[in-house]
């Protein structure tokens, strides 16, 4: 069964595939990448990504947040940087065997290990030290499939402070 929602300015496409693995297009200004959710790995977090999805959340959304060699985030604030309502945090996964590196996809979150809702960041680099270990990590639940590239152009821009944050706000927007 196929859904179709805008998400961080155009179409998204999240689709059933094989080994219940969930792949979702996502269509920005820059490009289209494809993330392939884990399922098994982070249910409750795909689950979570999954709603808003469904819900068109992401439609307007942008990425507001790029370091180069390290994260592209989005999935908070839309064109003028505001925030929207989020749905009840999730609890964090970050335990179950999946490692922040380039390429994959995991929950932004507060200080608060359980306190992650709609955004997300693309690892650029391999980020170890976003584990779980010790203390609660980053839960990864996902892998970009196709299409790194364009969150590597993405992390290139120029940035700026701007709306309610001090920098990293890519300029322009995407």
């Amino acid at each position: 069964m196929g859904r179709v929602v805008s998400v961080l300015l155009l179409p998204i496409l999240a689709l059933t595939g094989v080994a219940n693995a969930t792949d979702v297009a996502v269509c920005t200004d820059r490009g289209r990448a494809v993330l392939e959710l884990a399922d098994q790995q982070a249910p409750q977090h795909v689950a979570n990504f999954l709603k808003y999805v469904d819900m068109g959340y992401y439609a307007g959304m942008v990425f507001h947040r790029v370091k180069p060699n390290f994260v592209v985030q989005g999935g908070g604030v839309d064109r003028q940087l505001r925030p929207r309502p989020t749905l009840a945090p999730v609890p964090n996964e970050s335990s179950n065997g999946l490692s922040n590196r380039r390429g994959t996809v995991a929950a932004a979150r507060t200080e608060d290990p359980n306190s992650a809702t709609a955004q997300f960041f693309v690892n650029l680099e391999d980020n170890p030290s976003l584990d779980g270990g010790t203390k609660p990590g980053y839960t990864v639940f996902g892998r970009v499939k196709d299409g790194i590239g364009v969150f590597d152009g993405i992390s290139h821009l120029p940035t700026r402070a701007a709306g309610q944050f001090k920098g990293e706000v890519p300029n322009p927007l995407v």
